[in-house]
């Protein structure tokens, strides 16, 4: 009996600590999902084992360094894919490595000479990746080249890309669409996001459909056989058919024509069409040919583009630069441009490794850029930096981790303005409205900033929400289900959850 007596007192003892333990574990434990958010999945048939959620209240601490506490983190370590919200490591490890003043450059050279107001000779376009190589830049181009005493331009266009490797600009997609903008494949001299935009809309002085596209492009018609039809927008889409004629055309002096018929709501008031129908030669040798015509330039007989690199003998006419990097990421993370994206990864590996650059040379960098600020992600992958793909992966708490770490550095409040603000811009423009009315009479309204994603099984969202008494909190929550077209809401009741303040204080007992 003696022997059984210490046992029972250790078995006790050992209860009751154990009891104390989890009692203390509870009472700091991270409050569970809340019950709206656990709601809405449930509604949605979205199961809990699909979601991951990590939330982390950011407070200044005393060494000017901002911390973290917990709030809430439902499986959070869990690596998943995140879409879109991938852009925010991308931009966050730019911003720093680049600096926000970073600007790309667009070199344009000659093997010719300029006599009496003539270029008699070809221009090469050498390109960096600038990723907003847009109309008005390229208008600024060519006041630029007249500057230099051109009118007139004798020769041909040639376009060195020997800044990307060409694996980096390879068109392949997750989904097959490869006419779709969002799908563009990334390249150094990319211009206007090798998108046509057309503009249609019933004309305001009669019953016909007015067609209008930009970029301007030399050489391209519109054949507009489509019908006015009663019938409401939804859907517009689906009814109209779309032709390049000739199709698949590479020889860039060939006129073109985009013909379009089918039906026209004639409710619609105005929707943008955009394809990527033109290789990106022709692309580019009409935009060029159509920008210089219109800064009031001629051409001895309409310029032929092709690929070439900069001869050795050739000299430097101007070195265009594009906008800032701070602006880009802007447009990257309030818009969701992919393309933008990926060339801000491949702008890090030409800038750290030179060229030419791959996207395997960007992960490498942005690696090494997270060992640096102490994080170690585990189970990340970068297969192109934008989030359009199947395979890139990264946990939620990870995402936080980047979220804090951006707070810290001298680029954070850059970073922090480019997400698109709920109820405002970007792709959070028409979320939490009705939610957000009910601040409207607080002096300091409350806001969230929350860069979104979504892929076909995928909705994602990550930032920061700035509650209603003042805290800042780091938020991210992905969904890989097939129904996680449905999370939207639940996302929503998340954001909401944290504009009043998320979880109540626990009361002393």
């Amino acid at each position: 009996m003696h022997h059984f007596f210490p046992r029972s007192l250790a078995i006790i003892a050992a209860v009751f600590w154990l009891a104390s333990s989890l009692a203390s574990a509870n009472e700091n434990a991270p409050p569970e999902i809340p019950k709206a958010v656990s709601s809405s999945l449930e509604r949605n048939q979205i199961p809990l084992d699909a979601v991951s959620i990590s939330v982390l209240e950011i407070e200044p601490g005393r060494s000017g360094k901002n911390l973290a506490k917990k709030v809430l983190d439902w499986r959070s370590g869990d690596p998943m894919n995140p879409a879109s919200t991938m852009k925010l490591l991308t931009t966050l490890s730019g911003l720093d490595i680049l600096g926000p003043q970073y600007r790309w450059r667009t070199n344009v050279y000659t093997d010719g000479v300029i006599r009496q107001g003539v270029l008699k000779g070809n221009i090469y376009l050498q390109g960096t990746g600038d990723p907003k190589l847009v109309p008005e830049e390229l208008a600024k181009m060519m006041k630029d080249l007249q500057g230099l005493g051109i009118q007139k331009i004798d020769g041909n266009l040639f376009f060195d890309r020997s800044a990307y490797a060409p694996s980096a600009m390879e068109h392949n997609t997750i989904d097959g669409e490869s006419l779709r903008a969002y799908n563009a494949p990334p390249d150094p001299l990319l211009y206007a996001f090798r998108t046509i935009s057309f503009q249609l809309g019933k004309s305001r002085t009669a019953d016909f459909i007015d067609i209008n596209y930009s970029p301007p492009l030399s050489q391209l018609k519109v054949s507009n056989q489509m019908q006015l039809v009663d019938r409401s927008c939804d859907n517009w889409k689906s009814n109209i058919r779309f032709n390049l004629d000739p199709e698949g055309v590479s020889n860039t002096d060939q006129p073109l024509t985009a013909q379009f018929s089918g039906a026209f709501p004639s409710s619609c008031k105005g929707v943008n069409f955009n394809v990527v129908a033109l290789d990106a030669n022709t692309f580019l040798t009409q935009g060029f040919a159509a920008a210089w015509e219109l800064a009031g330039g001629t051409w001895t007989q309409p310029p032929v583009g092709k690929d070439g690199a900069v001869p050795l003998a050739a000299r430097l006419l101007l070195q265009f630069e594009g906008i800032s990097l701070a602006d880009d990421v802007l447009d990257i993370n309030k818009y969701s441009n992919n393309v933008m994206a990926r060339q801000v990864l491949l702008t890090l590996a030409l800038e750290k490794m030179g060229k030419p650059a791959t996207t395997a040379n960007g992960d490498l960098v942005i690696q090494s850029w997270l060992k640096k600020n102490g994080l170690d992600f585990e189970g990340l992958i970068i297969e192109n930096g934008s989030g359009l793909s199947r395979n890139e992966a990264i946990s939620a708490s990870q995402m936080n981790q980047l979220l804090l770490t951006a707070r810290n550095l001298s680029v954070g409040d850059i970073f922090y303005n480019s997400l698109p603000i709920a109820g405002t811009d970007g792709t959070m423009r028409n979320r939490l409205m009705s939610q957000l009315r009910k601040f409207l009479h607080l002096k300091k309204k409350p806001e969230a900033r929350i860069k979104t994603g979504s892929l076909a099984d995928v909705r994602a969202i990550s930032g920061y929400v700035l509650s209603k008494s003042g805290k800042m909190y780091a938020v991210t929550s992905f969904i890989n289900h097939p129904n996680a077209w449905k999370g939207l809401d639940a996302h929503d009741q998340l954001l909401s959850w944290l504009l009043e303040d998320g979880p109540e204080p626990k009361h002393a007992r």
